[in-house]
């Protein structure tokens, strides 16, 4: 006999089927009613009171049905909160009215419930409380909320949602995950950076945080500190690498109390804006395996690969999971506060080009669950956008997506008091949404419009968002303007004015012309003046240049002058990982292990280096270790070593004290002390005035390997600033100046102390007179790949 199936359409669950069995698989021989699996598992996972559920069964007699019932077991509902409507704004978790408030925006989901966890229960990988969400009641258009009032003490919070588990569709609603809200505060996981989780599980559950109005932090009036951008140093640091090396000898190693501890270093080298890589949460167990080439085991170090955007990484905190993580909140707001007593802003890496979740074989963990359709760039198929090459693209155009990130943005600048933001790989931040065309915007194609999801915008809504904003317009606002799609923005990046960008071609053509590299030095020279070849034409000024010689991702200063190719077998990926094309030079020999000579020229190209990033317009940054020379054996991928590759090493510093890193704060001094080294617009010839070998004749030809200028400053008086990069030595003929003689400052090609002149320097005297002859006679004498600064100073022989 053939079973009979019935459905019943019983909200939120789409259906409830029915089974009807025959005989044979009754022992009273009749009808037996079978319950679909998974009804009853939806009905577990909303924690509904004890469910009776009639069933028929045919009568032993077979003259007609007896009704009996099938029962599913289930808790009694706990009372912990009292329930009531809620409001749809603000999205997340807020305290107000003597309660707590949730919102989170899920258009396509069919069902919701809240899922709550005491602190014992979430370690035991319990759910304290299920609270499911009437879409009748709780639900307005697309966001789903309820407001609740009890005894929130360290509890957490996270979702379920159901609906169509449809990737080819874009749906990926599976109600077995508990998900993170978006809007989460604070990321409850593991407490410790690197343990593992609970049977080595490297993705545990995760929980928010529920706010609580006792939730305050002492800012003693901390205001931002408004520097203009043209007055910036900025130095990229990664948290947990600046001081986990044990020669930190910080109390809190690796953590935001330990950055603390030694940010009077940041103040002796004369930096005045820190720029934190990634501290959104994120795991770091995300690539977690052996590395048989090193030894250990592949973390995510970096950090590159965000799961929640309002969430400080709680890994970085001393405190780690305790208090529900608000102690982790407060010590990030610590370092804040006090980098701004030191007169010293903080700017955030953000990361909203992609997320952990990946393409479509990565974990559900947040977004995704919640409505993958809407936060991430679909094809037409469900196919993820991979723009980013992480796997998968955020959906930043998106109207919901766009307002998730200015809300956060705003939140980072109001509530924790950083000062602006750098965005990753920001080029994707300019593409269309999934719901950029015509069809969807306008109800039919448009003739003529070739957009789809992914298009360039030259008008990008989340840029236009973001820069009239009334709160952002006035911080900081970064661009890494390109993606790994192909998408090259630098000088052409949508910027209402105010957005600048991480100068590449000032990378790549400072490496070229310092290497000696013929056919540079006219491009060498438009970097000196702030790039006006790439931003003058745009309205923008030189500050809109963010320039740098060496960053995180790429070699580190000293390797850029020891290798000639990177050396990532450390990895293990076969050295198939990272930039083949570093511009570098490694002075005639490869390695750490070469004659004297080699490595006397490798400090001189190293001062080059650093003087001309400190003499350029626009504003510099330096990247964490490369003021004591830092090294990471010729890697130049170093994302996943959570070891010595990525540890700066402050016995190193100490080394360098008298050396390089002398050299690297005298002139980061000297460029804040002049007036003419961070101007507010391009240098125009009444100020500057290029020289070649003799005054006043520039070379700019192809075979050029020199270029000098002179500058007018206020302060000094007078610069000259002139680079050899040539393999041969000579002496250049200054421009005359009667009544006036020059003096030398800077020779990078001298020892120190002597590579820079100060004033209190033993033996200054003497090391200038050794000059008298050719100084006398209007000429200086540089050696093969040097730099060198005179100031202009009155002629008392006169």
């Amino acid at each position: 006999m053939p079973m009979a199936c019935f459905s019943i359409l019983s909200p939120p669950h789409p259906t409830l089927t029915l089974t009807l069995l025959p005989p044979s698989h009754s022992q009273c021989g009749g009808f037996t009613v079978r319950v679909s699996v998974a009804l009853t598992e939806r009905l577990s996972q909303h924690h509904k009171t004890n469910s009776i559920i009639p069933s028929t069964r045919a009568a032993a007699n077979g003259g007609g049905f007896e009704t009996e019932t099938a029962v599913v077991e289930k808790p009694q509902l706990k009372t912990l909160f009292q329930a009531s409507r809620g409001y749809p704004s603000p999205f997340g978790a807020t305290v107000r009215d003597g309660g707590v408030n949730f919102a989170i925006s899920s258009l396509n989901a069919l069902s919701a419930t809240l899922c709550f966890f005491t602190l014992s229960d979430f370690q035991n990988n319990r759910v304290t409380e299920y609270v499911p969400l009437d879409p009748l009641i709780n639900r307005t258009g697309g966001v789903w909320h309820v407001f609740l009032k009890g005894d929130f003490r360290d509890m957490l919070y996270g979702y379920k949602f159901d609906g169509k588990f449809s990737p080819l569709e874009g749906h990926y609603f599976d109600s077995s995950h508990i998900l993170l809200d978006p809007y989460a505060k604070a990321v409850i996981s593991r407490g410790e950076f690197g343990a593992l989780g609970p049977d080595g599980n490297c993705w545990p559950q995760m929980a928010g945080t529920v706010p609580s109005e006792d939730d305050e932090f002492d800012w003693e009036g901390d205001l931002p500190l408004k520097y203009p951008q043209k007055d910036l140093v900025i130095y990229e640091m990664h948290v947990r690498g600046f001081t986990k090396h044990e020669s930190s000898n910080t109390k809190f190693p690796g953590t935001y109390l330990g950055v603390v501890e030694k940010l009077d270093h940041l103040k002796e080298l004369g930096v005045n804006c820190l720029e934190l890589m990634p501290c959104h949460e994120f795991n770091e167990l995300e690539y977690y395996g052996h590395n048989s080439a090193q030894g250990d085991y592949r973390v995510n170090f970096w950090g590159y690969s965000t799961i929640n955007y309002f969430s400080p990484m709680i890994r970085y905190s001393s405190a780690g999971i305790r208090n529900c993580g608000q102690d982790g909140i407060n010590e990030i707001k610590f370092l804040i506060k006090e980098a701004h007593k030191r007169g010293i802003e903080v700017i955030m890496d953000v990361v909203f080009n992609h997320t952990a979740e990946g393409n479509e074989n990565g974990p559900i963990i947040s977004f995704r669950g919640v409505d993958n359709s809407m936060y991430y760039m679909l094809a037409p198929k469900g196919e993820f956008y991979n723009y980013s090459g992480c796997g998968n693209t955020f959906n930043c155009n998106h109207p919901v997506v766009r307002q998730f990130i200015v809300d956060c943005l705003r939140y980072w600048v109001t509530e924790m008091h950083v000062d602006g933001f750098r965005f990753d790989l920001a080029s994707i931040m300019t593409r269309s949404s999934s719901l950029w065309d015509g069809a969807n915007v306008f109800g039919a194609p448009i003739e003529g419009d070739l957009l789809t999801t992914g298009t360039p915008l030259s008008s990008p809504p989340l840029i236009d968002l973001i820069s009239n904003d009334p709160i952002l317009c006035g911080v900081k606002l970064i661009a890494e303007a390109w993606d790994a799609g192909g998408l090259y923005q630098v000088g052409t990046f949508p910027h209402w004015g105010i957005w600048s960008e991480w100068n590449g071609k000032y990378r790549d053509t400072v490496r070229l012309f310092i290497k000696g590299t013929d056919g540079f030095a006219g491009a060498f020279a438009e970097c000196l003046c702030g790039s006006p070849n790439l931003y003058q034409g745009g309205g923008r000024k030189p500050w809109h240049s963010i320039n740098f010689v060496c960053a995180h991702d790429g070699f580190t200063l000293a390797d850029l002058v020891t290798y000639n190719n990177k050396n990532n077998l450390s990895n293990g990926e076969d050295n198939n990982d990272g930039e083949n094309h570093n511009n570098s030079w490694n002075c005639g020999q490869e390695g750490e292990f070469v004659s004297t000579s080699v490595k006397k020229l490798r400090k001189r190209q190293m001062r080059n280096f650093f003087l001309s990033l400190m003499v350029s317009q626009g504003v510099p940054m330096i990247y964490m270790g490369d003021e004591y020379g830092h090294t990471k054996g010729g890697n130049n991928n170093t994302y996943c070593h959570d070891n010595y590759h990525n540890y700066f090493q402050w016995d190193k510093k100490e080394e360098s004290s008298s050396d390089f890193f002398r050299f690297c704060r005298l002139m980061t001094k000297f460029r804040q002390e002049c007036e003419s080294l961070g101007l507010a617009d391009f240098p125009t010839s009444e100020r500057l005035q290029w020289h070649g070998h003799f005054p006043g004749k520039p070379d700019w030809s192809e075979t050029s390997r020199f270029v000098a200028c002179t500058m007018v400053d206020s302060v000094k008086g007078e610069i000259y600033i002139a680079f050899n990069m040539s393999h041969l030595p000579f002496t250049v003929t200054l421009p005359e100046r009667p009544g006036y003689k020059w003096e030398p400052l800077v020779d990078t090609s001298k020892p120190t102390p002597y590579d820079f002149l100060t004033p209190d320097l033993p033996g200054r005297d003497i090391a200038i007179q050794q000059y008298a002859q050719f100084l006398d006679a209007n000429m200086y004498p540089m050696l093969s790949y040097s730099s060198i600064i005179l100031l202009r100073i009155p002629d008392e022989n006169l």
